[in-house]
């Protein structure tokens, strides 16, 4: 039998969504091909403007049994997870029974943030649901290819942080840290955490040295499952980096997913931004 085709199932594609771009942008994707959509929005990750206009329910991430009877009343057997999530402690996740046997089998305090998104998945296989990676679905367009995407480039100072940024967010990913650095004239002003990308620019403004600016260098974790938070960078980065002073962006080619390419890029043109996909060594 030959394989079915990236979000070609029959009922709607189920989106849990947390914060940032990505899960609007899969929507549009969805809505533009036919396909409908059923997005399970997660209380304080999510944004209202995200769930405008498509059928969606709320619901806190402790109350995983909520979660699954809503996603199955939906009939939904296809799944994507998109968006930023900060990971909150048990006791602010409140776990109803559901979601208790499962931190009770994985043990949710000895797991790192892959580790856990990786559980996560194997149990919605185990209820039946069929995981999608955001790739699959966005397609091309989102994909970062190596090299300049708009009309700036890397100097060579800002590609020696580049280089030292891909080091360091190498060393970091391999211990389940995170994604993402901020590297000015050598010097590093910032790594990312549990704060998410965005915080960590903000953070690093106030940092900032004299000359030139710092570039933000964003790498997939090694070992990541490339279905869940694969490096994501769009418009809304680009601003956050260009009030921060950066000079540039610097993402992961073939392991990143840019939302909005044309938008991002005609915005880091405007804002004087390099935005370079490479290809780490």
């Amino acid at each position: 039998m030959a394989a079915r085709a990236a979000g070609t199932g029959t009922g709607p594609l189920g989106i849990i969504a947390g914060g940032g771009e990505l899960p609007r942008r899969l929507i549009e994707s969805c809505l533009a091909r036919g396909r409908d959509v059923f997005v399970l929005a997660l209380d304080g990750a999510a944004e209202a403007k995200t769930v405008e206009g498509v059928p969606h329910a709320w619901c806190r991430m402790g109350a995983a049994a909520t979660g699954l009877g809503l996603l199955r009343g939906n009939d939904v057997t296809e799944l994507v997870l998109a968006g930023s999530i900060r990971r909150p402690t048990l006791t602010a996740i409140r776990p109803d029974w559901r979601a208790a046997k499962f931190f009770a089998k994985v043990g949710y305090r000895m797991l790192g943030d892959d580790g856990l998104l990786s559980a996560i998945v194997k149990e919605l296989e185990i209820e039946g649901f069929r995981l999608l990676g955001a790739h699959e679905l966005l397609g091309e367009d989102a994909a970062i290819p190596a090299g300049p995407l708009g009309v700036l480039k890397p100097g060579p100072e800002a590609e020696a942080d580049i280089a030292r940024g891909i080091a360091i967010a190498r060393a970091m990913g391999s211990l389940d840290i995170g994604q993402a650095v901020i590297v000015q004239q050598g010097l590093v002003l910032g790594v990312e955490a549990i704060e998410g990308t965005g915080a960590l620019i903000e953070r690093c403004a106030a940092l900032r040295r004299g000359g030139p600016g710092g570039v933000l260098v964003k790498l997939a974790k090694p070992g990541q499952d490339p279905r869940v938070d694969r490096p994501t960078v769009g418009p809304r980065t680009v601003a956050l980096a260009a009030k921060a002073g950066l000079q540039g962006i610097a993402v992961e080619s073939g392991a990143a997913l840019l939302v909005d390419r044309e938008e991002a890029t005609r915005a880091a043109d405007r804002a004087g931004l390099f935005l370079v996909g490479v290809r780490p060594p």
